[in-house]
């Protein structure tokens, strides 16, 4: 929900034009670019900054029952990886995204900016401990993306062919945590060639959604 818009005043009369219609009650200051640069404390590239308040975040209940394909988060810290998952995610067919709270804000700028603005359209909040609980209560098999030597193919047809499937994904270098993949129904790998033995968590989620997602719904 807009609080109010900064801007060069040069946009006055262009590109902020359209937002000051649709808001027409929401307050817009405006200053030359140098102004707003030493007032922001970071390069101004767009000419256009909005203050926000948040809505409140949905109930991790709530998006279990209204998805069928979900994206779990494990401590992903990295704002470029959030971002660039969110937009894998909303692009190949994730109904929502829950995030563990080690996680980094989706609603970091750098987040939104990678995310190519779907963290406003994907649903998605955090969650507890429990969320495999949560999961399972609510009909979801979990599959872990994780190396080990029991690791099934991505493309396991008795894997694709679950209802409702929810993807882990699990933080930069370390991966997902014992307890978590021990948690999880499955595990899963990407076969990989040239000796290759892993993918950056958002390369991986690319290939998970599509393999279990966007294929699933086709």
């Amino acid at each position: 929900v807009p609080i109010s818009f900064l801007m060069e005043e040069k946009y006055l009369e262009n590109q902020g034009k359209a937002f000051m219609e649709r808001c027409p009650d929401v307050p817009v200051y405006t200053a030359e670019l140098s102004v707003l640069q030493n007032l922001i404390g970071y390069p101004l590239t767009r000419g256009m900054l909005c203050a926000m308040r948040r809505r409140p975040a949905p109930k991790p209940s709530a998006l279990c029952k209204t998805s069928r394909r979900i994206a779990v988060l494990e401590n992903v810290m990295n704002p470029t990886n959030i971002g660039a998952i969110f937009r894998s995610a909303a692009a190949l067919g994730m109904d929502a995204v829950l995030l563990t709270p080690g996680c980094s804000d989706p609603f970091y700028r750098r987040a939104i900016r990678v995310a190519m603005g779907t963290v406003f359209q994907i649903p998605w909040t955090y969650v507890d401990e429990d969320w495999p609980e949560l999961l399972k209560i609510n009909g979801f098999s979990t599959v872990a993306m994780a190396l080990c030597p029991d690791s099934r193919a991505l493309n396991d047809p008795e894997i694709a062919a679950q209802e409702r499937l929810a993807i882990v994904l699990g933080t930069e270098g370390d991966g997902l945590a014992v307890s978590t993949i021990a948690a999880c129904d499955y595990t899963v790998r990407i076969p990989m060639a040239h000796g290759v033995d892993s993918l950056n968590v958002a390369a991986a989620s690319a290939v998970a959604f599509y393999q279990l997602g966007v294929m699933h719904k086709l």
